[in-house]
């Protein structure tokens, strides 16, 4: 994995957090209840978390390893992408219920990003 990698990705996705985060404030505010609004926004700042982690890890290139990277990236398509898959298929009356098990394989995903993290500082 490379330095650029870290920092391309951390930066599409914190972009796109920033985007879905505006579309849920604003376009999403009227068709979704105001549990399904947090849900989206709890997929919207762990998204916009991880990225951040994405950034800093690629700025501090030295200290990163490929298995953090893969780790926080899928984490987010699984975690934060199966929220919103949820959240709007919900809001068009047909849920996409086999993305319920895939948002806790991102959760799972991000906690080893980062107990990876833990075990490179020591």
């Amino acid at each position: 994995m490379t330095q650029q990698a870290f920092i391309i990705t951390g930066a599409l996705f914190g972009m796109l957090a920033i985007i879905f985060g505006a579309f849920g404030a604003h376009a999403l505010k009227k068709i979704l209840s105001e549990d399904q609004l947090k849900s989206f926004e709890t997929g919207v700042k762990y998204q916009m978390y991880h990225a951040i982690v994405l950034l800093l890890l690629g700025f501090n290139f030295q200290f990163s390893t490929s298995a953090m990277y893969w780790c926080f990236t899928i984490g987010i398509v699984l975690f934060s992408f199966s929220i919103y898959g949820l959240i709007l298929s919900d809001a068009k009356g047909k849920k996409l219920r086999f993305l319920g098990p895939i948002t806790p394989i991102g959760g799972l995903l991000f906690v080893t990003g980062w107990v990876l993290i833990c075990v490179q500082a020591l």
